[in-house]
């Protein structure tokens, strides 16, 4: 029910037991009622009280001692005013009540078509029968006064039912409607809201939002109620917040105020409305403005003199040169592994050095070239299966002659070369050696 009994786990005494109850309507709308049969009631349960013009039907929202805060929020007067429970309401009273419920969007929609021939600048949003089905209510929203007494008398005569209109703003409007907000949950105003306060631009202000009515407003069309709940903190926290009216003056150049963080108290600025911003601590701003109340200028926004300046620029120089040396150390080692020849080659010949002569040291491989042989070898290991690639002999001729290995074909061969077959060319017949026939 949208209510929430936290004196409920409460040991208050049941001898002064307080005996007004809190009862729920249509729409929201939350009235009182005093129990004077002391109905063993709970919440959510229907009952029938009374009304000025018969009896109505809702249901049990609150009791107990909670229910005399509520009145005293509320600055409702315990008084006769306060009509009675009749009883708990029963099959038949909800089966006639289920009657008058449905002719209420009938009702609405008929409605709605008079007041369009009426020609009536009127926004008619809801309409509530009672459980009784003797009264009607109209809940309409308007810019201006409107003289409804036609329509009030073509409505009981269509109807035949006393006719009630009530004007609306238009938060309670959404709150008769109902709907989802942006932050996903349902409406406040139809669940808990009761009283309304007044929401302005400022409260936007203080919490540093932007001014965008399409964001700041809710589905009412006015300001969200939700900019008062926490207006209260960030008005506690902008106290310690140093107001900064004029830029601020440092030998770089006038440094503006862009943005501040209020709870972590920090606020940027920007040299001559530069796009770079710079951050600095809410002590610091009081620091700088002292200084130049006193018609003095600091460096920068870090440091008040350019000396402290240059310590710091050392000492970030210091840590990056011993950032260096210990990358270089490690750069060194890999170098020197780098360069050792392969253990294969090693194993293989390990004293090649001390018996090789003056001369054979003289032809030993460069590292270049060991480098490569050792890509080869490791191809060879990969691809054991593929065949060197062989460069074809333009010399060789062993298919044509066989014999090529005998002294006495040396001279066929030499004159192999020089008459030496192509392909025939396009056009042409194949050459065969001779001349033509």
């Amino acid at each position: 029910m949208n209510s929430f009994d936290w004196l409920s786990h409460m040991g208050i005494p049941e001898v002064d037991n307080f005996d007004i109850v809190e009862v729920k309507f249509k729409g929201g709308r939350k009235e009182y009622f005093r129990n004077l049969d002391y109905l063993d009631l709970h919440t959510g349960d229907p009952v029938v009280v009374d009304v000025p013009s018969g009896h109505h039907i809702g249901y049990v929202s609150l009791q107990g001692e909670l229910v005399r805060l509520q009145m005293q929020k509320r600055k409702i007067r315990d008084d006769d005013n306060i009509t009675r429970i009749y009883r708990i309401a029963n099959q038949k009273d909800l089966e006639k009540w289920e009657e008058a419920k449905n002719r209420e969007i009938p009702s609405l929609y008929r409605c709605r078509q008079i007041i369009q021939e009426l020609g009536l600048k009127m926004k008619l949003s809801d309409v509530e029968y009672q459980a009784d089905n003797s009264k009607a209510t109209f809940y309409y929203s308007a810019d201006e006064r409107v003289d409804f007494r036609e329509l009030i008398k073509i409505l009981a005569g269509e109807f035949r039912i006393r006719v009630e209109m009530r004007q609306i703003s238009l938060r309670q409007e959404a709150g008769r409607l109902g709907g989802i907000g942006v932050c996903g949950r349902e409406l406040c105003c139809s669940t808990w809201l009761v009283d309304f306060k007044n929401v302005s631009t400022s409260a936007a202000r203080y919490q540093n939002l932007s001014l965008n009515p399409s964001k700041l407003s809710g589905q009412c069309g006015r300001l969200k109620c939700c900019l008062n709940y926490e207006l209260d903190t960030y008005i506690e926290a902008i106290k310690n917040i140093p107001t900064v009216e004029k830029p601020l003056l440092t030998e770089q150049g006038p440094a503006k105020l862009q943005k501040t963080d209020i709870f972590r108290r920090l606020m940027w600025f920007s040299y001559n409305n530069d796009n770079d911003w710079h951050s600095i601590s809410c002590d610091r701003v009081v620091e700088i403005l002292e200084i130049n109340s006193n018609g003095g200028k600091v460096f920068n926004l870090q440091v008040n003199e350019s000396t402290e300046l240059e310590d710091m620029a050392a000492q970030s120089t210091l840590e990056l040169e011993l950032l260096d040396k210990k990358f270089s150390k490690k750069k060194k080692k890999k170098k020197k592994n780098r360069n050792r020849p392969p253990r294969n080659q090693e194993a293989q010949a390990p004293n090649t050095n001390q018996q090789s002569s003056p001369a054979k040291q003289g032809n030993q491989n460069t590292p270049r070239e060991e480098a490569r042989a050792t890509n080869n070898q490791s191809q060879k290991r990969r691809n054991p299966r593929r065949k060197p690639r062989q460069r074809p002999d333009m010399g060789s001729n062993e298919n044509k002659n066989p014999n090529q290995g005998s002294p006495s074909n040396s001279g066929d061969s030499n004159n192999s070369r020089q008459k030496r077959r192509f392909p025939p060319r396009k056009n042409q017949k194949p050459n065969n050696g001779k001349g033509d026939e």
